[in-house]
């Protein structure tokens, strides 16, 4: 295996022009993909982390939106940010699949599944309609759906929530694209559901060597699925390890309030969780310092009137935080959420 990266974004600042002003949805985020990875992006809704996934697909309509600064590198080949429309078709769908939040929206109401798979095959393998047909009916069989033959020929709204997000990922995977992108893919779903496609995406992730980045909230999911994680807040990332670096010895106060807001079956019932006070900043006028500064009750003066740099914690492991330097205080990390007890 290559050691270049499948995928590394550099420096990525979106921005979306509206009639308030310009609202810096992403403001300089790094990070890269290795080949067979599978990467979650965490954070609060408006962190930032369905823009940066959609810019990689290069899905931000412009206007309103529009790439700033910064380079998306794919495969060690593509500039995303530089490629023309005409360009970014032959990728998208063949090197790149995504699958949507919501399968209703993003399946044509008006086409039978089987067509709506076919079309990329057609368009993408050259193949011929009953070539394409067969591998349709070869994706749904994949992704575990019973009586493929005659299911290519119903509509979206035949299918359950589950059966339609299932047909969501044969329709992403059919071409066996390098990238899986996977915005959310279970919220819609009930708990079963959920542990349903998250085992099948682990399963095709390993059966077709694809990488996968996971845009969640749900850190269940990222436990379950993931190698390293990302975490972000008000455009920026925080944070990012390993998934046991994250979970056992995170070092950004941000990070410890989501660890912190999320059950757990070693805690009694009536425990309750700690939310995270406060409200993220307006991305309209972004703050100068760190931008979790106001919700952190480890907020320093330097934090209000500085952005912290990322400071390296172990090989892949970094954090963005005041705490981290060498002059700042020692703050021990919550004990409800385990892992190493000191920062700093």
């Amino acid at each position: 295996m290559s050691d270049q990266p499948l995928l590394e974004v550099k420096d990525l600042k979106v921005s979306f022009q509206t009639y308030a002003g310009e609202v810096q949805a992403v403001r300089g985020v790094s990070f890269h993909l290795n080949k067979g990875e599978v990467l979650a992006i965490v954070g609060e809704s408006g962190c930032g982390k369905s823009v940066t996934a959609q810019t990689i697909m290069r899905l931000i309509p412009n206007p309103p939106g529009v790439i700033k600064d910064g380079s998306i590198l794919f495969n060690g080949e593509h500039d995303i940010t530089k490629l023309s429309d005409k360009q970014m078709e032959k990728i998208r769908g063949k090197e790149m699949g995504m699958i949507f939040q919501d399968p209703m929206t993003s399946l044509n109401p008006t086409m039978q599944v089987g067509k709506q798979i076919t079309e990329g095959l057609i368009k993408h393998q050259g193949m011929n309609k009953e070539d394409a047909m067969k591998r349709a009916i070869e994706m749904l069989s994949l992704v575990g759906m019973s009586n493929p033959e005659s299911r290519v020929k119903q509509y979206p709204h035949e299918f359950s929530g589950g059966m339609r997000q299932r047909v969501m990922i044969a329709l992403a995977l059919a071409c066996t694209p390098k990238l899986l992108i996977a915005d959310e893919p279970t919220t819609a779903l009930d708990v079963t559901i959920q542990a349903q496609i998250i085992k099948l995406m682990k399963k095709l992730s390993e059966q077709t060597s694809a990488s996968i980045i996971v845009i969640t909230h749900d850190l269940g999911i990222v436990a379950d699925m993931a190698q390293r994680v990302i975490v972000m807040y008000a455009g920026k990332v925080v944070e990012q390890g390993t998934i046991d670096e994250i979970f056992y010895n995170s070092r950004h106060p941000y990070t410890w309030g989501l660890l912190r807001s999320v059950p757990r079956l070693d805690k009694s019932a009536d425990e309750e969780l700690v939310p995270i006070p406060g409200s993220p900043p307006d991305l309209f006028a972004p703050p100068v310092g760190c931008a979790f500064a106001a919700r952190c009750p480890y907020a320093m003066g330097i934090c209000m009137e500085k952005d912290p740099e990322h400071t390296l914690v172990s090989g892949q492991h970094s954090a963005a935080c005041w705490l981290l330097h060498p002059d700042a205080p020692k703050v021990a990390r919550p004990a409800d959420i385990g892992g190493d007890q000191h920062v700093g």
